[in-house]
């Protein structure tokens, strides 16, 4: 069955609130939560850096809690100490922050509940519900059974004072790595595998990154999670389609557990796809390793932290997620989308400034060698409370290399001997009366004729100016810069398509660098917060790792072209 690819505009109100809608029902009159504080949670692994992916979950966890005046925890799930560590632990809080959100004094660790977690663990065994198996992981797999065939396990009926003594030697370390597992004993005939007596506890010699040595079992996610949701007193337990199989085990844990809180209620919904990308945490640490990107900063991941350097706001994401919306059916949205919210963001609050990418140098002919003047500029025409900035103005500037040719085109309305008119932006209209080449015949300087009338780009006696209006920089003032040019790290819009090696379907031009870019003085202390309009190339801002005064490095965050169009 083909994926389906969302081309169009958000769901309707009614299809992406559903979780609000339950809410609404349990909250209210004769609910199971009736006059209680929504309470949700967000509980990331620790095993990595946060990225666009989980941002769904994010938004409708902190949103949710939001909307209904509740609270909203953050736990880190570090159940799994093999690939968690504190880096990571630090990274998920600054990108939440980031995003605009706080969980208060609820900041917890799934390893805060060890101790509970393994007491809980001897209350099953003890009920009968527990028991210690000794088959190896293939063991394990080929008594799995299958549809219609039970599985099997011949450790199921063990008496409950053995269970009780071998979990306690798993838990001294008395056991090898593999030898045992604690299974849950619930239906080895159910036709969900998973409650086909699942794995509780294993046991792992791996250092954790908080409890040190101190234990050597860990407990499964699944046993875990419903724990720390009940002992954390959350309402509802929000998470992605996957775990919707595994619901029928998260109710059996808390219902058989002396728990002394409610019942929390798991509710699912699909994870956000998005094409040109891959969202496996395995995936973008190989890219990370094998230096086929800088770090996981990298603008190009989708990694908060890359999409921040990048020049992503927390509006955008914040904007892209809410339009994408809650729904039950899987599928893969545009990243057009992504950079569509990014643009109707910046479009309102970003600053315009010029900056020449490709430069090429303008000699003004007849404007008086060593003189200079003043223009002020808009900083946004969407915003006039911004004000205006002072630019600089000589006989010798900078131009866009593409916005001359010795030969025009048809309908080319820029730079060419002879040709029309056109608007220095702000300053005055020029025409273009010749050029110079070097011995390879490549453009070095073109030179112009202003007109002294046309102050500010209007034509004292008002005639239509015929070409287009060019950005320009100062070339006595203009500070070099470095700009980078991104692109999709993937040229295939379904690099994890099946049969596909993802590292083959990698852009090659996903990142291209220029360098002797020319930008106006005022970006001489550009912070990576600050995001600009490039005028007529885009959105940028300074790179938050190798740009500084005196060294200036640009990052392009989208260009100004919106291929998103949004259903009518």
């Amino acid at each position: 069955m083909t994926e389906e690819r969302n081309t169009a505009a958000p769901e309707t109100e009614e299809s992406r609130n559903f979780i609000l809608n339950l809410i609404d029902q349990d909250i209210a009159e004769g609910g199971q939560f009736q006059g209680q504080t929504v309470h949700t949670r967000f509980p990331p692994e620790p095993n990595g850096y946060l990225h666009i992916g989980h941002c769904k979950a994010l938004c409708i966890d902190f949103g949710t809690a939001e909307k209904f005046g509740g609270l909203c925890n953050l736990r880190m799930d570090d159940t799994n100490p093999a690939k968690e560590d504190t880096e990571y632990v630090d990274a998920i809080q600054q990108d939440i922050h980031w995003l605009g959100f706080d969980w208060g004094d609820r900041f917890f660790y799934g390893s805060d509940y060890f101790e509970k977690d393994y007491e809980y663990a001897v209350e099953l065994i003890k009920k009968g519900l527990a028991y210690v198996c000794e088959l190896t992981p293939e063991e394990f797999k080929a008594n799995r059974g299958d549809i219609g065939i039970p599985a099997t396990s011949p450790y199921r009926d063990r008496p409950i004072e053995e269970n009780l003594r071998l979990f306690e030697k798993m838990k001294n370390g008395e056991v090898e790595e593999g030898k045992m597992t604690l299974r849950a004993k619930i239906d080895l005939a159910s036709g969900n595998f998973n409650m086909r007596d699942p794995v509780l506890y294993r046991i792992n010699f791996a250092h954790h990154h908080r409890q040190g040595d101190k234990w050597c079992i860990y407990p499964m996610y699944d046993f875990a999670h419903p724990i720390e949701d009940a002992l954390e007193g959350i309402t509802h337990s929000l998470c992605s389609l996957e775990f919707q199989d595994h619901r029928p085990l998260y109710d059996w844990v808390v219902s058989n557990l002396s728990i002394p809180y409610h019942k929390p209620r798991q509710i699912e919904f699909s994870r956000l796809g998005i094409d040109h990308t891959v969202m496996s945490k395995r995936k973008l640490r190989q890219l990370v390793e094998e230096g086929r990107v800088s770090g996981w900063d990298d603008p190009r991941m989708p990694t908060l932290c890359g999409m921040r350097r990048r020049g992503y706001t927390p509006r955008s994401i914040r904007d892209f997620c809410e339009r994408v919306g809650v729904t039950k059916s899987e599928n893969t949205i545009e990243y057009a989308l992504l950079e569509h919210c990014l643009r109707e963001d910046l479009n309102e609050s970003a600053r315009r400034v010029m900056a020449v990418l490709r430069p090429v140098k303008l000699t003004i002919v007849n404007y008086p060698e060593g003189a200079s003047e003043t223009f002020e500029v808009e900083n946004n025409p969407n915003r006039p409370e911004d004000g205006t900035r002072p630019v600089t103005f000589s006989r010798h500037l900078y131009v866009e290399a593409e916005d001359f040719l010795p030969e025009p085109v048809p309908k080319y309305k820029r730079l060419y001997p002879n040709g029309p008119e056109c608007r220095l932006k702000g300053a005055y209209l020029i025409r273009c009366v010749g050029y110079e080449t070097d011995e390879n015949g490549n453009v070095t300087e073109i030179a112009a004729e202003y007109d002294p009338d046309s102050r500010g780009g209007n034509p004292a006696d008002g005639r239509k100016v015929k070409g287009a209006t060019i950005h320009w920089v100062d070339a006595h003032t203009a500070l070099d810069a470095e700009v980078r040019l991104y692109d999709n790290l993937f040229s295939d819009p379904d690099p994890d398509g099946a049969g596909k090696d993802f590292l083959d379907c990698l852009n090659p031009n996903s990142l291209e660098v220029l360098t002797g870019a020319k930008v106006e003085a005022g970006l001489a202390d550009a912070q990576s917060s600050d995001r600009y309009q490039f005028l007529r190339q885009g959105y940028f801002c300074a790179d938050s790792r190798d740009s500084a005064p005196g060294h200036l490095v640009f990052n392009r965050a989208v260009s100004l072209k919106d291929s998103y169009k949004p259903q009518q």
